[in-house]
């Protein structure tokens, strides 16, 4: 067992420029992690969106490993932090600039990444970008901007990294998802149905991996609501500053995610009871989910707190600052999934569950059958 300090750590004395992480630094959490440090020492892993949030917290992950990571994003200034902290942290960094809107500009990252690094081990599909907004009131090009990073971005790294795993018949491909792949919600149509469009092209792709018995893994990683970073720069057109909704996690819980889905070959995680809540609830009453969600997801969303005039997008331009990894929600985000630690020890939560069940159901019947003298 190694146990992996996915806190800053060594970093304590970085000059990371990214004042909000000292609410952070002074609590280092430990996880165990089923497999040796040498695993990934050395290897390749591309990481998009890894500027802020998940994405930088997955490369600190890797990082703490002494993986080779390339940063791709296009904000240079959270890159370069995102850099020294990866440095600082144990790894090797490159950043990468990219739109990963851009097909071209995707490609020509995956080829500098094995120029610079060497053949690719990894690559961790992260990036995405959202407008919280009604639906009738988000333009055309909008919506469209949305799918172009969100889905489209990572159907682009797919081919990226399956162009150069396919011929030598090995590596690791992770699509980061959410509980919103399965359960639309109000507001966020457009990364709704971009989430969406990544569940059904993961399907898609898997069962073709398995046709042609593959050695490549591929994984998708289901999130529930994160701390992170987009809550502050995602165009917004409510009246309040955004939130996440339901219960919130730390953006580390997601990367020790990532990480273990990326060194096994399971077919998808689900992070957080929040996302086994809304995926399986949805099958099981999905008219509820509709009334309670009509009924609370507009105010869930917002704070009570007005959003600035002055307020920053990235939608179609980064915003020029490094922001770090958390969107300050810190008091109420999580640091631990227990069904994700689990998961992490080979035990189903969804089979648990219904295993509690049964039990339960068993205790119940033979109560009341010798209540009755049967």
């Amino acid at each position: 067992m190694l146990w992996l300090d996915v806190g800053l750590g060594n970093c304590r004395d970085c000059n990371t420029g990214i004042a909000h992480l000292a609410d952070y630094k002074e609590n280092k959490e430990k996880v165990v992690l089923t497999m040796a440090s040498s695993k990934l020492k050395d290897k390749v892993v591309v990481i998009t969106g890894a500027s802020a949030g998940v994405g930088r917290a997955t490369a600190h992950a890797f990082a703490k490993q002494g993986a080779k990571v390339a940063l791709l994003a296009r904000g240079v200034e959270g890159l370069e932090g995102a850099k020294r902290e990866v440095e600082c942290l144990g790894g090797t960094a490159l950043i990468v600039p990219t739109d990963v809107a851009d097909p071209a500009q995707v490609e020509a990252a995956a080829e500098k990444v094995e120029t610079h690094f060497g053949a690719i081990d990894i690559w961790i599909n992260n990036a995405m970008n959202s407008v919280f907004s009604p639906f009738q009131k988000i333009t055309p090009e909008e919506f469209k901007r949305v799918t172009e990073v969100t889905y489209l971005g990572q159907v682009y790294g797919t081919m990226s990294a399956l162009k150069r795993m396919l011929p030598r018949n090995k590596g690791s491909i992770i699509l980061v998802g959410s509980a919103l792949a399965y359960r639309g919600i109000p507001l966020q149509s457009a990364y709704c149905g971009a989430k969406h469009g990544i569940q059904g092209f993961y399907d898609s792709l898997r069962c073709e991996l398995l046709h042609d018995k593959s050695n490549i893994k591929i994984c998708m990683v289901q999130l529930p609501a994160m701390d992170t970073t987009q809550f502050g720069w995602v165009l917004s057109r409510l009246p309040n500053k955004p939130k996440p909704m339901g219960k919130i996690y730390r953006p580390e819980v997601a990367a020790r995610g990532i990480v273990y889905a990326a060194t096994h070959d399971l077919r998808e995680i689900f992070i957080g009871y929040p996302t086994y809540k809304a995926i399986i609830g949805d099958k099981i009453a999905y008219w509820y989910a509709d009334m309670i969600l009509a009924r609370t997801g507009f105010k869930d969303q917002q704070t009570d707190e007005p959003k600035s005039p002055d307020r920053k997008n990235n939608l179609w331009e980064p915003v020029h600052e490094d922001r770090g990894i958390y969107g300050g929600f810190g008091k109420l985000a999580h640091k631990q999934s227990y069904t994700l630690w689990l998961t992490m020890h080979g035990i189903s939560p969804i089979l648990l569950f219904w295993l509690i069940i049964t039990i339960v159901l068993v205790v119940v019947i033979v109560i009341i059958l010798w209540q009755l003298n049967i």
